[in-house]
């Protein structure tokens, strides 16, 4: 039997000391016919571990379920990096933080406003124990203990940020140990302050979370742990991007210094991002500190390997500082070669609102969207006006586009600080609310979504409203109302909001770029899949297309576009355009 433990001053795999060299590669944001190939890329490299989140809402997007096959078989992932000969960090939260919506925490938890969020009390804790049962019947078979590659199994996540119930630390420990996690437990937090202390147990190895200046946080973890191996379990080497703001990057000879300093001190290290994916369909987080900022489709990261999969500058630099300290494989990935450029028309199209939505009636003052059973994406309220007026809310979560009688009259957005709209006279009032995206971090965690009452038209309480989710994740409705744009210039554009549609033949698979010049905001599908949210606000320009999305011969692209375009026409480019990389 192997062994994997914690010695007084390095890791020990089989009783000998091993530094763990691990890169982050989130399942949940890679085509799951990519995973090998990203697993490989992180071998080539001189990497010898690979660690993933695992993301609760995705496993169960409603309550009682868990998910667990095609883009969410962790159990193949897994397997897949024991036949690299890798090793495995598995981090399943429950919050992950991540930059993912609600930080993975389910959504419908939080209907039940008794419920708290990452503490102790009963109600939390009973739906965390449900769920840690369903990851460990992966993980648990999968421990190096019994012939797998998983080493190390973090409780929580950089909770010394948010809280310090040790109660609730403890409760995950026990129920992990009884559940038979065996190779050892540890936490990660921020070193600063008193985050590391508050973010663990006397009993669970800590580890911290930081991108530069590795001697000095690797000495302040050291006065915090006067044993055991060191480890950055986050080594932030690139940054996320949100709406409306510049793409970030790092120098890649500036991040490759960092790492030489943290292996150098004899650290392990895991390399947050690896390979960072996207953020596909409505799986997006969002900050709010004081201002709504949702994070973008692309979670590129700045990462060695990028959003495509490709070797960057920082993967060979990285290659190269590892190479000093351990020895690397002779082999070196190389860069594929692109799918030829090509454009397209849509030819297609139906009103979303001509769409029916299978809506509830409410009584009573306007619900959250949570009360549909839905918990991302688009809804639409209704409610009968009598007369016009100025409407207002307490908030907008997160985007409203107002429609009177089927015209529209306004949007509120969150990010602005919207809350009023004026409304031109009395009739049939609809809302297409848009989600974009929970916030992942800090103490807005598991709100409610939704036009936040009360309603108040010309100060008066409007009440007895429906409320539906709009259904995406079938086209069917869509494509069958759809109607025969006329023939005419590409230029002619299309309304909003709306579902067109366009096909296009394939030699077969092969990653493609997705551009939308002259359309607005919306969320773009292949083949029934959802790349996710495009927006001209930028900086993103482009949408991933994965490979295996892709067929031989005839492919369907659908846009929901919420505001109206310039143009039918959309174009495939040979690569990404993720924006400006200084404001």
């Amino acid at each position: 039997m192997q062994t994997f433990a914690i010695g007084r001053q390095d890791f020990l795999l089989n009783d000998q000391p091993f530094r763990i060299l691990s890169g982050a590669i989130h399942y949940f944001r890679v085509h799951p016919d990519q995973w090998a190939d990203r697993i490989e890329k992180a071998r080539l490299m001189g990497l010898n571990t690979i660690e993933t989140y695992v993301p609760w809402n995705e496993h169960s997007p409603v309550p009682g379920a868990f998910v667990c096959d095609g883009g969410l078989d962790l159990s193949r992932f897994l397997d897949l990096v024991a036949d690299a000969g890798m090793q495995a960090i598995v981090r399943p939260g429950p919050y992950i933080c991540a930059e993912w919506d609600n930080g993975g925490l389910p959504a419908w938890l939080f209907t039940d406003p008794s419920v708290g969020v990452r503490s102790s009390e009963a109600g939390y804790l009973a739906a965390v124990s449900s769920y840690m049962e369903s990851v460990l019947e992966i993980v648990v078979p999968r421990q190096i203990t019994q012939g797998g590659p998983v080493i190390m199994f973090q409780i929580e996540n950089e909770y010394g940020a948010y809280g310090s119930d040790k109660a609730y630390l403890q409760h995950l420990v026990d129920l992990s140990k009884r559940l038979g996690v065996d190779v050892p437990l540890f936490t990660c937090d921020q070193p600063f302050g008193t985050m590391i202390e508050d973010g663990s147990l006397p009993e669970l190895h800590k580890t911290g979370t930081f991108g530069s200046r590795a001697d000095e946080r690797l000495a302040f973890l050291r006065e915090r742990q006067p044993t055991g191996p060191l480890m950055c379990a986050e080594f932030w080497n690139g940054w996320f991007d949100n709406w409306g703001t510049h793409h970030h990057t790092t120098d890649a000879a500036a991040s490759a210094a960092d790492l030489d300093a943290l292996l150098t001190a004899g650290a392990s290290v895991n390399i947050y991002m690896f390979h960072g994916g996207t953020n596909f369909g409505f799986s997006n987080g969002a900050n709010d500190k004081g201002i709504y900022e949702p994070t973008i489709t692309s979670y590129d990261y700045d990462a060695p390997l990028s959003e495509d999969g490709q070797p960057t500058a920082k993967y060979f630099a990285f290659r190269d500082v590892i190479a000093k300290h351990f020895p690397v494989p002779s082999e070196v990935p190389h860069r594929r070669t692109p799918v030829p450029e090509s454009s397209l028309k849509v030819s297609h199209t139906v009103s979303l609102l001509d769409v029916p939505v299978a809506a509830q009636p409410v009584p009573g003052p306007v619900p959250p969207v949570e009360v549909t059973g839905s918990y991302r994406g688009f809804y639409l309220y209704q409610a009968t006006l009598p007369s016009g007026g100025v409407l207002s809310f307490s908030e907008i979560r997160d985007r409203a586009q107002f429609f009177l009688d089927g015209v529209p009259v306004g949007v509120l957005s969150r990010d602005l600080g919207e809350r009023a709209v004026v409304i031109p006279g009395g009739g049939r009032l609809q809302v297409l609310l848009e989600d974009q995206g929970r916030v992942n971090y800090g103490q807005r965690i598991g709100e409610a979504k939704g036009l936040i009452g009360p309603a108040m038209l010309n100060g008066v309480e409007i009440i007895d409203w429906e409320v539906g989710a709009v259904d995406v994740n079938s086209l069917e409705a869509y494509r069958s109302a759809a109607v025969t744009l006329p023939r005419g210039s590409a230029s002619a554009g299309v309304a909003g909001p709306s579902v067109s549609f366009a096909t296009f033949d394939a030699d077969g698979p092969g990653d493609r770029f997705l551009r939308l010049d002259g359309w607005t905001k919306g969320n773009a599908f292949i083949n029934g899949f959802n790349l996710g949210r495009y927006w001209s606000r930028g900086p993103q320009r482009t949408l991933y297309v994965p490979g295996p999305l892709i067929r031989e011969g005839a492919n369907e692209l659908a846009i929901l576009e919420l505001h109206g375009s310039a143009t039918r026409q959309v174009s495939f480019a040979v690569g990404p355009d993720l924006g400006p990389d200084e404001k």
